[in-house]
């Protein structure tokens, strides 16, 4: 425990007087360095942790937490029925519903025409949704209902209609890869062609739903990928999202072959592992900021030490201990890096609540999925960065306290 005379000469020390000013400068330095780094550092990882939370988040709108599959040749669940309500039963699990997911074209006219995924839904979902992609329509709703007053409507990403130019009551022309048929007259394939009627249109805010992605209502969806009354797989709903690869490692085991699952995390591993290891690179290299802060801070009580070799000896010689002395010159380099991680921590909080809630970053969403930069600061990273940057800017002031404490009294005097 300091005393109150060791804290008055290590903050005497730190401050500017006549002949000193160059040692106080660069103490100002060497909190500067501290500041920058402890600041980059906070910033980049809230950039990191937004980054993670906005691209879960905008993937979790439409695609479930576990989806249940099959091996075979077809790939498709044909009794669903019994399996749906087994599900449903199993603990951990919320909600579940049968899906429709593959592959056709779609065009609104002649001359234009690109591929798309065509995903099919319940009409009416059976208790809770599995997802909240109904929650993002934009315009008209996921009712897939017709001016006819038939379900046979389709809903388009926001993105996608609007490259076609379609609105809703408008209507569209899918192609069916799965569908094709041999036409005697041409000797050759031709695939199927169905026509919708738009009916509403939706925006998750993630460029791959939004521009690619058409929701059609599952018997369409059924009748357009050729599956009868078969359906792709199960999409399920957990408690705890967290707790998704438990809860579908648990049902696979449940249900046996020829039944399996595929969690969110798992379908989107590639991308993650990328993000965390990005936010593990950025992390390490921008704790080097810290650690050049830390030879400042090292130069700085060493210039310190030399500058006041006298004064520490005529201390000495009055009796002050050379444990107080290494207390003294511990004190200082403390002091700089606990106020030069306080303000870093200000400055980067501040920094992050305003690229936030500005979005002073805009990005292109068709390559980074988003279209500004998200910042997410999570506190245990903030006490990860305060801890090391303190325990950094602790280490380096020992050797010269240690220096400090060794100095004789009587060839301290003499010194000049």
């Amino acid at each position: 425990m300091a005393t109150p005379l060791e804290w008055s000469i290590a903050l005497r020390y730190l401050r500017s007087r006549r002949g000193s000013r160059v040692v106080s400068l660069i103490s100002a330095i060497a909190i500067g360095g501290v500041v920058v780094g402890v600041a980059a550092l906070v910033l980049i990882m809230g950039v990191m942790n937004g980054l993670q939370t906005d691209l879960r988040e905008k993937i979790l709108v439409g695609s479930p937490d576990v989806r249940v599959l099959t091996y075979g040749d077809a790939l498709t669940l044909d009794d669903w029925g019994p399996l749906r309500d087994r599900v449903r039963g199993f603990p951990g699990v919320v909600a579940a519903a049968p899906f429709v997911i593959t592959q056709g074209g779609i065009s609104a006219g002649a001359g234009y025409a690109e591929g798309v995924y065509v995903y099919g839904l319940e009409t009416e979902p059976v208790g809770d949704a599995v997802t909240p992609i109904r929650t993002h329509a934009v315009s008209g709703d996921f009712s897939f209902r017709t001016r006819a007053g038939q379900r046979r409507g389709a809903v388009l990403g926001r993105l996608l209609a609007q490259r076609l130019n379609v609105f809703p009551g408008d209507t569209v022309r899918l192609v069916a890869f799965a569908g094709a048929r041999l036409s005697p007259t041409l000797g050759t394939f031709v695939p199927a062609t169905y026509a919708f009627e738009v009916t509403g249109l939706f925006s998750t805010g993630m460029y791959e739903y939004d521009n690619g992605y058409v929701y059609l209502p599952l018997e369409a969806a059924q009748e357009f990928a050729a599956l009868g009354t078969a359906v792709t797989g199960l999409e399920v709903r957990t408690t705890d999202r967290w707790r998704a690869p438990l809860v579908g490692g648990a049902l696979a085991d449940s249900l046996g072959y020829p039944y399996r699952t595929v969690d969110w995390q798992e379908q989107n591993r590639s991308l993650f592992q990328a993000l965390k290891l990005e936010k593990l690179g950025m992390g390490v290299i921008l704790l080097l900021i810290v650690l050049v802060a830390a030879f400042n801070i090292v130069s700085t009580l060493t210039m310190v030490v030399a500058d006041k070799t006298r004064e520490i000896g005529i201390l000495r010689a009055m009796g002050l201990p050379a444990a107080s002395v290494r207390t003294v010159f511990l004190l200082q380099g403390v002091l700089i890096g606990g106020f030069g991680t306080f303000l870093g921590l200000v400055l980067g909080l501040g920094a992050s609540v305003a690229v936030d809630r500005g979005k002073l970053i805009a990005l292109d969403s068709s390559v980074y999925f988003i279209d500004h930069l998200p910042v997410l600061t999570d506190w245990s990273d903030v006490a990860v960065t305060a801890v090391a940057s303190l325990i950094i800017a602790g280490v380096a002031t020992i050797w010269p306290a240690r220096a400090a404490a060794a100095l004789q009294p009587v060839e301290a005097i003499r010194h000049e």
